[in-house]
């Protein structure tokens, strides 16, 4: 089975959607295509399980639910039934397999000359980025392109949940998360463990991969503390919903949103949205604003602060 899904895999595509009663799908930036052979609810139930198996997890009735990363930065997330009301459901998120430049986002009329300029020059004088933008949209792209900008002489500590961020640089070091063993321990995290320990290894430029928990508390202190000039990414469907989502995320670290405005507007200088609609890419730019208390974000024409 394993092999016919290898089969249809190219250098486009970047998700895999399986399910018995929903079929084979392939995700490419161009849209979704169906396969052309189906699974069955055992197949896809015996695939399931041992692509969890692969990542060193078991996924059985007692454990339904499952989300694993295995060899090469390929990640997989499995549901049995009945949680999955009509069967086993697997999604595979694939690395990938081609580095851009932002020069690659300006031929593909994703980024304008104009912004291409700006976004060079926010890098070259070390503000700290925040892209933003929903799943798919090209956010951990378009990072590991700014961050590739960042000058030779300058090391680059990153921290992710999966290591999926491709910035062509000498001096870049990575840190990945580790899940608890079946036992329940041994757990690295984010939020506990790599923003403290990034610290100590003299970054001149920290990069968070994705703030999706209470870690975006602790990265947003880093920033503060003499670590300008990196970034992180952040769902959010809108320009304007960056700020909800950041006051959200800091309240699970029990974060009151007066204290969240005064830190992200001080800690990140330039919000970069990725509006992706029908394969179209279309970035805004903004900033942080404390409005008495409460995080908004203003539209800019310019990267200048």
């Amino acid at each position: 089975m394993l092999d016919r899904i290898n089969a249809l895999l190219d250098a486009d595509v970047t998700d895999v959607f399986i399910g018995a009663s929903s079929g084979v799908w392939l995700q490419r930036p161009a849209g979704v295509s169906r396969a052309s052979f189906t699974l069955n609810e055992r197949e896809v139930r015996e695939l399931a399980v041992s692509l969890v198996d692969l990542g060193g997890r078991h996924l059985d009735d007692a454990t339904p639910c499952v989300d694993v990363k295995l060899a090469g930065g390929v990640r997989v997330h499995a549901v049995l039934a009945p949680i999955s009301v009509h069967g086993t459901e697997i999604s595979i998120r694939l690395p990938s397999r081609t580095v851009r430049t932002l020069d690659d986002w300006v031929m593909n009329s994703s980024v304008s000359a104009q912004v291409h300029e700006q976004l060079e020059a926010a890098v070259i004088a070390r503000q700290t980025i925040l892209v933003s933008g929903a799943t798919g949209a090209g956010k951990t792209s378009l990072l590991s392109c700014l961050m590739s900008g960042v000058t030779r002489e300058e090391r680059i500590v990153t921290i992710e949940d999966v290591a999926e961020l491709q910035i062509e640089h000498p001096r870049c070091v990575g840190l990945e998360v580790r899940q608890a063993n079946t036992d329940g321990r041994g757990e690295i995290s984010i939020a506990a463990d790599l923003v403290r320990h990034s610290l100590r290894m003299r970054p001149e430029r920290l990069v968070v991969g994705e703030c999706r928990g209470a870690e975006v508390v602790d990265m947003l202190r880093a920033f503060t503390t003499g670590h300008s000039g990196g970034g992180t990414t952040i769902h959010a469907n809108s320009l304007a919903d960056v700020g909800v989502r950041l006051d959200s995320l800091a309240a699970l670290s029990g974060m009151h949103s007066g204290a969240l405005a005064r830190l992200a507007a001080a800690a990140i200088d330039l919000v970069v949205h990725i509006d992706f609609t029908s394969g179209l890419r279309r970035l805004r730019l903004g900033r942080l604003v404390d409005s008495g208390g409460v995080l908004n974000v203003v539209e800019v024409d310019s990267v200048e602060r």
